[in-house]
């Protein structure tokens, strides 16, 4: 199977949009290998829109804006495999691509194939000017197709926001991640929005098809292409967690030539990226009712092992209580909670229930084992 964990690396929308080249690509290659993002885990580099000329090339096929990449895409894609990397790129279902470039629609055997010659490693397929009699699902189906009869292993991305119930019949389009939600921008309400939107389809991502609750903003501080007011290190960590527990796919949206201290060692966080490559990739479940801005989250992981995660959305302090009933744990058992928070290291002996304390737009995220108590 090409895709047992959830696929991390980087994408060049969120900061760059229209704004790539062939010097940004092969910058951002040098920077994911020397900051240690790498061997974290992050493989793919990925183009957006944007990258081709606005019209096909003599032979009907897509061509690379040659001021934008001067020595052709091949070039590109090597110089990435050579630092031990993999190369990403965007097409889309339509007629058009979302920023009005050449798309795939009825080219996907051709433009497949362009892209397995590019050397491509990952397509991220979006869902832009469908012609409205034309099914969705058999586009991503005639994708699919169109990628494995070249023969190479192309991690295949579908992007059609959520569009006809998409959870309920990606996974037999051939499709490695999908996108279920509308594209996020920098801001809290952004991923919080995203996040709760979520909660109910979980359970249809799993090794070999998962759930894409859209591309990382961590460390953009506004600035970029899906600017939006930014978010605090404080909020970016609420963000990181979230897709770390819900076993999203990690793609950085951020410039990683210039990240701030807090951001690089948030996107390397070992304990935070372990739990989201967990290898049983099981969803997590809410926990107690549903309280207004705030959320707690539990998850089995492999080796008997759990995760434990409480968010604060709140402009206002909260103190949470967790009922460890409502995980599964009844008192008269005489088991209970081991706990140790990530970020602080505190460690907690519980049973029955606990308090956790958070300040507004904060979260704590638990490693968690079952103890006798």
């Amino acid at each position: 199977m090409l895709v047992q964990k959830p696929p991390m690396g980087w994408n060049s929308w969120n900061t760059f949009g229209e704004n790539i080249s062939e010097k940004l690509l092969m910058e951002t290659a040098d920077a994911i290998v020397s900051t240690g993002l790498k061997d974290c885990g992050y493989e793919y580099v990925v183009i957006d829109d944007c990258w081709s000329l606005r019209e096909r090339d003599k032979n009907g096929r897509l061509a690379a804006d040659p001021e934008k990449f001067p020595h052709g895409i091949e070039y590109l894609s090597d110089y990435i495999h050579s630092k031990g990397l993999k190369f990403g790129m965007y097409s889309c279902a339509g007629t058009k691509t979302c920023a009005g470039y050449p798309s795939s629609f009825d080219h996907e055997f051709v433009d497949a194939q362009t892209f397995a010659d590019f050397g491509v490693d990952f397509l991220k397929y979006d869902f832009c000017y469908k012609p409205s009699y034309v099914s969705g699902p058999l586009l991503y189906h005639r994708m699919g197709i169109a990628l494995k009869a070249t023969g190479r292993d192309i991690l295949f991305s579908a992007c059609n926001w959520g569009s006809d119930n998409v959870w309920q019949w990606i996974r037999s389009t051939g499709a490695h991640m999908y996108r279920s939600t509308g594209d996020i921008n920098d801001s809290l309400n952004s991923f919080r929005d995203i996040a709760m939107s979520q909660l109910p389809m979980l359970g249809y991502s799993a090794p070999g098809c998962f759930n894409d609750t859209d591309m990382l903003i961590c460390g953009m501080y506004g600035k970029g292409n899906v600017a939006f007011g930014g978010c605090n290190d404080e909020e970016y960590k609420m963000h990181f967690a979230l897709w770390c527990m819900m076993a999203s796919p990690l793609m950085i949206g951020c410039d990683v030539r210039n990240m701030t201290k807090e951001t690089l060692e948030l996107l390397t966080n070992k304990e935070l990226i372990k739990l989201n490559q967990d290898a049983e990739a099981r969803p997590p479940f809410p926990v107690g009712g549903n309280i207004s801005n705030e959320l707690v989250l539990f998850r089995h992981l492999e080796n008997n092992e759990y995760a434990l995660a409480a968010f604060n959305f709140n402009d206002a302090a909260c103190r949470r209580c967790v009922e460890l009933y409502d995980i599964g744990i009844s008192n008269h058992t005489g088991y209970g909670l081991e706990l140790n928070e990530i970020f602080t290291n505190e460690n907690l002996m519980v049973r029955e229930n606990f308090f956790v304390s958070l300040k507004p737009h904060t979260c704590k995220v638990y490693k968690a084992k079952v103890v006798k108590l």
